[in-house]
């Protein structure tokens, strides 16, 4: 796996301090809004936020309900198609919750923005996004990210949870995938 990976963008260590500086402030910013009786609703986006996911909530010092759900708009292809496919809903109320999205890149803004809209609709208290990394230069639908751990280039990205294919989720590191891989 390492060998189809050009360069490292962000090493395991860079991304393990900006994931306990954001659930520090995530911590902070939260701690007067939940409260055991009403946790922050973690909801993390399967697969390639599920490590991502693991790790912040552990830096989050706060009572955390966890959730996942799944959508792409990706299949096995290194673009966007542009259909945003919700493959498995909440299966619960959201409604007067503290909902916290987590995911993995932020790239065309298409299925988050989907996402979002869909659950404003359930009248949560309120609905935030954390994202691992943002990828500015891909941008269609605009998003705004409440909690962001990087800015990257637009390359293609693998590891920390991040694939192509499903394949290279489980490099500690993030890293740009070698063009010869996926055209």
């Amino acid at each position: 796996m390492h060998k189809d990976v050009e360069r490292i963008l962000f090493t395991e260590e860079e991304i393990a301090l900006r994931i306990s500086q954001l659930g520090e402030q995530i911590t902070q910013d939260y701690k007067s809004k939940v409260n055991s009786e009403n946790p922050l609703l973690a909801v993390g986006i399967l697969r390639g936020a599920t490590i991502f996911f693991s790790d912040l909530v552990r830096k989050i010092d706060l009572p955390v309900e966890f959730n996942f759900i799944s959508m792409s708009s990706y299949g096995n292809e290194s673009v966007s198609t542009g259909k945003v496919q919700i493959r498995e809903d909440l299966g619960f109320n959201i409604h007067n919750r503290e909902v916290l999205i987590i995911e993995d890149i932020i790239d065309s803004g298409n299925s988050i923005s989907a996402l979002k809209e869909n659950f404003r609709k359930m009248n949560p208290s309120d609905v935030k996004l954390c994202a691992m990394l943002n990828k500015p230069a891909r941008r269609v639908t605009e998003v705004e990210i409440d909690y962001c751990g990087f800015d990257t280039p637009d390359e293609f990205l693998v590891g920390y949870g991040l694939d192509f294919a499903q394949r290279y989720r489980n490099l500690p590191y993030v890293g740009v995938l070698k063009k010869s891989v996926y055209s």
